[in-house]
């Protein structure tokens, strides 16, 4: 097995290929090529760990399935115990580690205790301690019940990794995880190479290798995806698909994410700051038209955060029709008015607001031209920027944003209630959440519902929750986000995993 790991993207691939025998190299013969639009900038878990866990080289005590349910991990078995404050794990048998050592106990408590001290995922959990029961057992204890921690444990930032992989500063130097695949090379930001693991202790893979190439450009993602430069394309343009559709050695997949083009509001924006001038920005969408015309998906439109199959957080009888008459109505009611050059005016000032948004994927800079239309026939000016994505939490941080069109994932953590407290229950919101939204029910709510063992009453206070986003408008969401992949048909057994934990490679094959 070989291990390499920098912060730069030096010469590792060049000794990798002079230390490995000839007969054993990645090739495009025995090589699945995955190609995808983000970097990863760290080996460490709790920074880049969503790269690691998609290709299936660290792992999670659990895992989800496609609905969000908690599935074993690396813990066969969990029971919640003393009232919600004691999370007991069963370890499985017979798992080790890519540098040959055994999983234990006391290396699972290790960087489960890493990974609490780090930013991310874990912060506001109350954990007391994390302590070893025996040999295949350890416990997890809680200051107060806490019920998104089965999602935390299932998310990236939880992975195991072996005592070895870490420095003295507790960030990860060497990808020394569990998973079907060890790594072969790594260059940071871009290329990942791994190879598959055969001491593996659930299926092991049947492809030798596979390799994780970054791309922000969707244009040239979709040429490799046509020139089979990528047998797996994530995040292709939309407008691009009905072509590649045609091409007979593609299949082109269509799935639907937990994750939702939304528009970020300052609430306290002088323009923004009622609940009727926010339902009038969110009335005058055309929202069938962006999701038909941009996302090639009409059924994609949609007015809540959270799609239909999180039941307890969609509230039924919501609309996404465009409704430009009630909306100019709602904001002529707060006074404004149409000035001689077609905008509307209140006091001298006009209704004029900025909006960032990032092109990454590249469906936001189109949608926000969207948006920007659609709002200047209600008489608002919008304008729009396109910088990189940090714009966004520094913008939260000091108050300068007005809007931001983003692509927020609601299944980082699977829990939807896990992201929405990052999202909502801060003293001003979230980063990828609301912003100076004053409404202290609502975080009372939030923060009730992470005790709440009644199913029935959880579902009560969650619609509670859903209803008042959709009433007050801190978020606009626009459509659902759709992931278009394409796949060589020279592979089987693609599968899409709806909160992007993994790429599932170890249940390809090559097609005989």
């Amino acid at each position: 097995m070989r291990f390499f790991t920098s912060s730069l993207a030096g010469a590792i691939s060049a000794l990798a290929l002079a230390t490995t025998p000839v007969n054993a190299e990645p090739t495009d013969q025995n090589t699945v090529k995955i190609n995808a639009a983000f970097e990863f900038s760290s080996i460490d878990p709790s920074r880049s760990g969503y790269v690691f866990t998609r290709m299936q080289i660290f792992e999670t005590l659990l895992n989800v399935d496609n609905q969000g349910n908690l599935t074993p991990g690396l813990a066969s078995a969990w029971d919640i115990l003393e009232g919600g404050h004691k999370w007991r794990l069963s370890l499985r048998d017979d798992v080790v580690y890519h540098n040959d050592t055994p999983m234990t106990a006391d290396s699972v408590v290790k960087a489960l205790r890493i990974a609490t001290e780090k930013p991310g995922a874990w912060q506001g959990v109350p954990v007391t301690s994390i302590e070893v029961v025996d040999a295949q057992h350890i416990d997890i204890n809680l200051s107060q019940p806490f019920q998104p921690l089965g999602a935390i444990l299932a998310n990236y930032a939880s992975a195991i990794l072996a005592p070895q992989a870490y420095g003295e500063d507790n960030l990860a130097r060497e990808a020394i995880g569990t998973g079907p695949f060890s790594v072969y090379q790594i260059a940071v930001p871009h290329r990942l190479v791994v190879e598959k693991f055969d001491d593996y202790w659930g299926k092991v893979a049947e492809i030798e290798y596979a390799r994780y190439l970054t791309g922000h450009r969707a244009e040239a993602r979709v040429l490799q995806a046509r020139s089979g430069q990528g047998d797996i394309v994530f995040g292709l343009d939309p407008a691009a698909v009905p072509t590649l559709k045609r091409l007979p050695n593609l299949e082109i997949i269509r799935s639907d994410l937990p994750r939702t083009l939304v528009v970020k509001v300052n609430a306290s924006h002088p323009s923004m700051d009622t609940v009727e001038a926010r339902q009038a920005l969110s009335l005058a969408l055309n929202r069938r038209g962006i999701a038909a015309a941009v996302l090639r998906a009409p059924e994609a439109a949609t007015a809540q955060i959270l799609p239909a199959y999180m039941a307890d957080w969609h509230v039924a009888d919501t609309s996404v029709e465009q409704d430009l008459e009630q909306a100019k109505a709602l904001l002529q009611a707060q006074g404004w008015q149409t000035n001689s050059d077609g905008w509307l005016e209140k006091d001298g000032q006009r209704f004029e607001i900025d909006m960032i948004t990032y092109a990454d994927r590249p469906e936001l800079t189109t949608v926000a031209t969207a948006i920007q239309d659609q709002w200047r026939q209600l008489g608002v000016k919008l304008n729009v920027s396109i910088t990189n994505s940090s714009a966004i939490p520094a913008g939260h941080a000091d108050d300068s944003l007005d809007t931001a069109l983003m692509a927020r994932n609601y299944g980082v953590i699977a829990d939807p209630l896990g992201s929405l407290l990052k999202d909502l229950g801060g003293a001003k919101g979230g980063d990828w959440g609301t912003l100076n939204w004053d409404n202290q029910g609502i975080k009372t709510t939030l923060n009730e519902l992470l005790s709440e063992s009644d199913p029935s009453v959880y579902r009560q206070k969650a619609q509670t929750v859903a209803q008042a986003l959709y009433d007050e408008k801190p978020l606009i969401p626009v459509a659902s986000y759709v992931q278009q992949t394409a796949v060589n048909k020279r592979l089987e057994g693609f599968r899409f995993d709806p909160y992007e934990r993994s790429y599932f490679l170890n249940e390809l094959s090559w097609v005989k």
